[in-house]
């Protein structure tokens, strides 16, 4: 498995805690940081997808939200996110998700 930097934009302390415990082994950091991301995950109903896409350009870029936010998912594709996940599904998928988008970088 590749270790990976990323970045969660608008993710709260309960789903970062989520995160962690799908993610074992990535380094998870915030817009605080200054190791640049190779993978962004954000919550899409906590910050603007246009605002990210153009934050990171060059960086694989994996939006969650409810999955009856159906604006916010519409949003996170318009801005060009390379996946935009249900919350719902972030148990089954993450891990998934988050190797393929690391491994297309490579």
């Amino acid at each position: 498995m590749l270790v990976a930097t990323i970045l969660l934009a608008g993710v709260d302390l309960f789903f970062r805690g989520k995160i962690e415990g799908l993610l074992p082994g990535h380094h998870l950091t915030t817009t605080d940081s200054v190791d640049p991301p190779e993978l962004v995950v954000c919550d899409v109903s906590r910050i603007d997808p246009d605002e990210v896409a153009d934050a990171y350009p060059d960086v694989p870029i994996l939006g969650f939200t409810n999955h009856t936010d159906t604006a916010g998912l519409r949003a996170a594709h318009a801005a060009g996110f390379d996946q935009v996940l249900a919350k719902s599904a972030l148990n089954e998928r993450l891990q998934e998700m988050v190797e393929q988008l690391i491994a297309s970088v490579d």
